[in-house]
């Protein structure tokens, strides 16, 4: 009877992946698929339950990041991360020490802050969009 509690547990989270393709309770499937075979092979409650949590751990720690990152290969960036290693142009100084710096991409302004804070850059200067923290975009001079 247990057994069969553990093919319902698998059914149930394999039926939320397919539902959701979020990749987050595939690797619990495959810990209760691993508790369902202990089961079978005669092991106590208490071997079962933590095979499946060992399981479904390694498989998250381990497998997780390798399939997310085959699996995010065709992603098309959208919205603010689509301008990560764009360029755009200054309209105001940049000046870390001063909380000053504003640039123009992609028709849009955007407040901006060099990415080496000794560094001031000019106005008019083309620079190269390294990442966005918050509302700010991280910029260096392009090459």
């Amino acid at each position: 009877m247990i057994a069969i509690g553990w093919l319902i547990i698998l059914v149930i989270l394999v039926v939320a992946e397919i539902a959701t393709l979020g990749l987050t309770t595939i690797w619990f499937a495959g810990g209760a698929l691993a508790a369902f075979i202990a089961c079978v092979a005669g092991a106590g409650m208490p071997v079962q339950i933590i095979l499946f949590f060992v399981v479904s751990c390694v498989l998250l720690f381990f497998t997780r990041p390798i399939a997310k990152k085959h699996f995010n290969q065709d992603r098309i960036k959208t919205n603010a991360e689509s301008l990560i290693g764009e360029q755009a142009v200054v309209l105001e100084e940049i000046d870390n020490l001063n909380a000053a710096g504003q640039v123009r991409i992609q028709g849009q302004e955007w407040t901006a802050r060099a990415s080496d804070g000794s560094v001031k850059i000019p106005k008019d200067t083309v620079v190269t969009v390294l990442a966005i923290e918050g509302v700010k975009l991280i910029v260096k001079e392009a090459e």
